[in-house]
């Protein structure tokens, strides 16, 4: 077997020019550079915008209402794709847009979902459905132990009617002020928190304790 190296004389021939076709094309001037740059950030945009605005969205807790399950000035993030494809479930806390005069959106539980009949007295909320039409007693782990939910009122949801209601009840404006809320006025649930770190916690489906009247 033969092995041919290159002699000295061939090596000092080499020229230390470097191959054009391998120098990065946003190198080759400032123009390419800047060319090469905002291809970049329009791929970037290309990305982001979607997610940002029609599957996930960043929100801010502001003020009491959802103590003491989420509190003020924690950072969610919000899944607005999820109700493109299924219904809102009982228990899932959903993000609810502004209402008509104000600019503040609303986080909220629902407590309600189409077709039920909502009746609060002696201080619980009590389902009606074709499941329980004797009515069922709704279980609320989550409260402040010892909450009484006021309202004293009966209310019969549309087929595309939810009612919703801050988990700290003596300070949540909720259903039982402005009445239930059109599913196209949700903008999606929550799904994660991530700040605090300490308090990161994925959403899941709350399962309640069902009695019968």
């Amino acid at each position: 077997m033969r092995l041919t190296f290159g002699s000295t004389q061939n090596k000092s021939k080499k020229t230390t020019r470097k191959d054009p076709e391998k120098i990065p094309s946003f190198a080759k001037s400032p123009k390419g550079f800047f060319v090469e740059l905002i291809k970049i950030v329009l791929i970037a945009l290309a990305v982001i915008i979607p997610v940002r605005y029609f599957l996930f969205q960043p929100f801010y807790v502001r003020g009491a209402s959802m103590e003491p399950s989420f509190h003020d000035d924690q950072y969610l993030i919000i899944d607005e794709i999820t109700y493109r494809f299924t219904e809102p479930k009982r228990g899932e806390v959903v993000v609810i847009k502004p209402l008509s005069g104000r600019t503040d959106f609303l986080i909220k539980r629902i407590i309600g979902l189409p077709g039920e009949t909502i009746d609060m007295r002696d201080g619980e909320v009590f389902i009606y459905d074709d499941q329980y039409p004797d009515g069922v007693a709704l279980h609320e782990s989550y409260l402040f132990e010892g909450t009484y939910t006021s309202g004293g009122k009966k209310v019969t949801l549309a087929s595309n009617e939810y009612f919703v209601m801050g988990d700290n009840r003596t300070v949540s404006l909720d259903s039982r002020s402005f009445g239930p809320l059109n599913k196209k006025s949700i903008v999606g649930r929550a799904w994660l928190r991530v700040w605090p770190f300490k308090q990161f916690q994925h959403f899941q489906e709350y399962e309640y304790n069902l009695s019968s009247i």
